[in-house]
């Protein structure tokens, strides 16, 4: 076995592990980390992508054995969720997704590539009112050009609409969330970005705020007639890291298909909670 699939092994592991062991710290202290109370409505919250809640995920992606030089990408992605409260039935919830990437012969063997790459902010439009468990919300996705290379972004500017829905009942949550982007200006002598990014998910809570999960990531670009998708399979709990609470999550990263897809990968997830 090689050495990062060792560390891999034991991340995976670790996370398998992690809801038990939350749920013996609160056993023998109430209350701490978390309470169980306030952590399983947490919990709730961020799995809805348009929750009324203030959250900053730092969310790390890594892809290994992708294309034909069996390269590696790691993509750390700092993607804060920021709501406003518009009125006493509508809320606006922003959501920005700024990466940070590093890559190792994924354009030629013994070539490397860092910085940022091209950022997406979207806005949704939403009830602040469920009904049965069902929530939606409806808005526009924006391209910002912020990558540093050009072979870690498309070099454009995009706008396109988005949308999530999902359903909330028993500890379950599942719905999926889309946008389409198109190019509206940039580089001229950058292609044209015409893609659509579909993001189905499932998550089971249980009352100590412990979850386990699947989140889909499947990519249609139009304009180069590429198709991409991969699972995630991430465990989580809520604690607290001082007076932080905090959410952790960990899996593996399973590709499924396109081009140039990885032989496997994995995510591991910070995130910060700053409830009202």
């Amino acid at each position: 076995m090689k050495p990062f699939q060792k560390i891999i092994l034991v991340v995976v592991l670790s996370g398998l592990l992690f809801p038990h062991i939350l749920l013996a710290q609160q056993a023998e202290k109430p209350g701490e980390p978390a309470s169980a109370d306030e952590a399983a409505e947490l919990a709730k919250k961020l799995a809805n992508p348009i929750a009324s809640l203030i959250s900053v995920p730092f969310q790390n992606n890594t892809f290994y054995g992708v294309g034909p030089y069996k390269g590696t990408i790691n993509t750390m992605n700092f993607q804060p969720v920021i709501p406003f409260k518009l009125n006493e039935n509508l809320n606006l919830i922003t959501r920005y997704i700024i990466p940070v990437m590093t890559q190792y012969d994924i354009t030629g063997e013994n070539t490397s590539q860092s910085g940022l790459s091209d950022a997406t902010i979207s806005a949704f439009l939403s009830p602040s009112k469920t009904k049965n468990g069902l929530t939606w919300g409806a808005g526009a996705a924006f391209l910002v050009p912020t990558a540093t290379n050009q072979y870690l972004g498309f070099g454009k500017w995009g706008v396109g609409p988005t949308a999530v829905v999902l359903k909330q009942a028993n500890g379950f949550t599942y719905g999926a969330l889309a946008n389409q982007i198109w190019s509206v200006a940039g580089q001229a002598d950058r292609a044209n970005v015409s893609q659509l990014f579909v993001q189905p998910f499932f998550t089971y809570n249980w009352k100590s705020g412990a979850g386990i999960g699947a989140v889909g990531s499947i990519t249609q670009n139009w304009e180069s007639k590429i198709f991409a998708s991969s699972v995630a399979l991430p465990v989580s709990g809520i604690t607290k890291l001082g007076k932080q609470i905090v959410q952790l999550a960990v899996g593996p990263q399973i590709p499924i298909s396109g081009p140039n897809r990885g032989d496997f990968g994995w995510r591991a997830q910070l995130t910060l909670i700053f409830p009202k």
